[in-house]
């Protein structure tokens, strides 16, 4: 029983994604802005009202000093199968109330949130960004949640993947915190 869990926990902080796959929406959003960094704010599938997406995006800019026109992307990971440590994702965009969404579905939200910023620096040549709220509860909690359900502490949980996927500082994608 110790061994699979040593397993579970080493492969966390890996990329799990075989395959990113952009839809032409997706692209369509992420490239409108050509000219600075592209600025993606995690949020979760549950909270879909038009109220939360400007919650979310107000809480952003503010925590984040960002400007009151920032061309913003709200990013949100569905977890089908956490014990998936391998497959091809599918990043759909889409418009909801007004806001350009990009919906992917993954086995463990950070490591997919990754492998997406990965795949848009990559495909634009330029260097996302993105915007998390401070988790809340118990540390302990967390990262248990993040380790079996593939949820949890979120943002440093990404920055880590990132930082052992991509060893060069000045190509990592941005993990903003606030």
């Amino acid at each position: 029983m110790l061994i699979p869990l040593l397993s579970r926990i080493m492969r966390s902080f890996e990329l799990h994604a075989t395959h990113v796959r952009l839809d032409a929406n997706e692209l369509e959003f992420i490239t409108a802005n050509d000219t600075g960094p592209i600025g993606i704010i995690a949020h979760e599938p549950l909270r879909m009202t038009a109220a939360d997406y400007r919650n979310k995006l107000d809480s952003a800019m503010a925590v984040s000093h960002l400007p009151n026109d920032y061309p913003a992307v709200f990013l949100e990971v569905t977890v089908d199968d956490s014990s998936d440590f391998e497959t091809a994702l599918e990043v759909h965009g889409l418009y909801r109330h007004g806001y350009s969404v990009l919906e992917v579905h993954g086995p463990v939200v950070p490591n997919t949130i990754a492998s997406v910023l990965l795949h848009i620096r990559d495909v634009t040549g330029l260097m996302p960004h993105i915007y998390f709220r401070r988790t809340e509860g118990n540390p302990v909690i967390n990262l248990l949640k993040f380790l079996f359900l593939g949820e949890g502490e979120i943002a440093p949980v990404t920055r880590e993947v990132l930082r052992q996927a991509e060893p060069e500082v000045t190509r990592r994608p941005w993990v903003h915190v606030g």
